[in-house]
């Protein structure tokens, strides 16, 4: 048991295989549809442990959706415990992984899911804040967790 952490023995699921892309996958106009968005992101590793967000079952190809007409993407995760102090730094990673990968047009929006948070409408607020979000990733103890979480997370 590792001290100091709020979940410290957290549900691990087996590292999947990289998802095969069927034929009739819609893709928008830049060539991009959810499996493109979530192989960017699914290798996030989470700031306590050292697995990614798809082992810990925080994130899956399901929780992504791509509205091409808005140039809209919404990403819901599921933190592992509802009191998970981890979760603005989890959407930080989701936030900057993207702002890496994604053309500047796409609007991303992302949120916990519904009920699976003790404190939801604040996480959501945060993770949606534009002026928030900046202050944030310029601190740099933050940045650096940040950056962390989305270095090369071979398991």
């Amino acid at each position: 048991m590792t001290l100091g952490l709020i979940n410290a023995n957290p549900v691990v699921q087996a590292k999947k295989e990289r998802l095969a892309r069927t034929q009739d996958q819609h893709r928008d106009d830049d060539g991009l549809d959810t499996l493109d968005i979530y192989e960017y992101v699914r290798d996030i590793r989470d700031p306590e442990h050292p697995y990614s967000l798809e082992q810990l079952s925080v994130l899956s190809e399901d929780s992504i959706t791509l509205d091409d007409k808005l140039n809209r993407i919404i990403i819901t995760f599921t933190p592992t415990i509802q009191h998970c102090s981890m979760a603005t730094i989890i959407g930080l990673c989701l936030r900057a992984k993207l702002k890496e990968c994604l053309p500047l047009h796409y609007k991303v929006d992302i949120r916990v899911s519904p009920g699976s948070h003790a404190d939801e409408d604040s996480v959501n607020k945060q993770l949606n804040d534009k002026e928030r979000v900046v202050a944030a990733l310029e601190n740099p103890n933050l940045r650096q967790l940040v950056d962390e979480c989305l270095c090369s997370n071979e398991i």
